[in-house]
């Protein structure tokens, strides 16, 4: 594994409250979770970061590998000094979750992984993007078609700031960062490594998300990690987005339910 990148971070919260880290999707700084943050915060140690390439974090030259963008996540921890903490990831930071769940389980307490999926073929199609990508020194020529699918569409009828945001996210994503980003999507396959995460685990699924269609996905990821739950809310793939309220819930009743034990 490369040297850990020294990622950017934002706090909220009590110090002395149980840490909760977010983790953002594909082409989305920390801000993804902004809807979330305040529910959040009055209840855990809230800690934020922008992936590898992403935000204000490092920027390195690719390819990137999901098992580097968690070292990144485990040198965060190292620097706050968090020896265990509960993990809420969407997209490709619930790709980092699981890889983070099975390969350093004393570091994660509960698990949440949001419209993601332990393998998202067909690998060529996100090679095609990282080099569209590259090639233009942008984000914007891929920009359109994928937030067309982080909404659905009439929730992005209703809500035309929203769409706006998470476009103005996607166009400011810094270009060979998204495109690292891609390439360690296009090699991820986790599939035969879920029954290794002995996390508790909650699974969140968009039942409208074309990108990652539940059946295929969420799913997949819901059987195959033991003991693991499954919850389905009706929006596309930025479901945190589009449903800010219930995401929030599912997020703290499952923290919460060691608790009730």
């Amino acid at each position: 594994m490369p040297a850990a990148c020294e990622l950017a971070y934002s706090e909220q919260g009590a110090p002395e409250a149980e840490p909760l880290v977010l983790s953002s999707s594909l082409g989305t700084p920390r801000a993804m979770w902004d809807p979330q943050a305040h529910a959040l915060s009055e209840r855990f140690r809230l800690i934020r970061f922008d992936t590898r390439g992403h935000g204000a974090s490092p920027e390195p030259l690719g390819p990137y590998l999901i098992e580097d963008l968690a070292g990144d996540v485990l040198a965060l921890l190292d620097r706050l000094e968090i020896d265990r903490t509960s993990f809420c990831g969407a997209s490709i930071g619930g790709m980092i979750g699981m890889w983070l769940a099975a390969n350093a389980p004393e570091r994660v307490d509960r698990l949440v992984i949001v419209c993601s999926s332990a393998h998202m073929p067909p690998p060529e199609a996100w090679a095609e993007r990282a080099g569209t990508v590259r090639d233009a020194g942008t984000t914007e020529p891929i920009a359109d078609a994928v937030v067309a699918r982080w909404l659905t569409p009439g929730y992005a009828r209703a809500h035309p700031d929203a769409q706006r945001w998470l476009r103005w996210m996607l166009a400011a994503s810094p270009p060979e960062g998204y495109a690292s980003c891609c390439e360690a999507i296009e090699c991820w396959d986790f599939r035969d490594q879920l029954e290794r995460i002995s996390a508790p685990t909650l699974v969140i699924g968009g039942e409208f998300d074309l990108a990652a269609p539940p059946e295929q996905h969420a799913s997949v990821i819901a059987e195959r990690v033991p003991g693991a739950r499954l919850e389905l809310v009706p929006a596309a793939h930025i479901a945190s987005v589009e449903l800010p309220d219930e995401v929030a819930r599912l997020i703290i009743d499952h923290l919460n339910e060691e608790d009730d034990q």
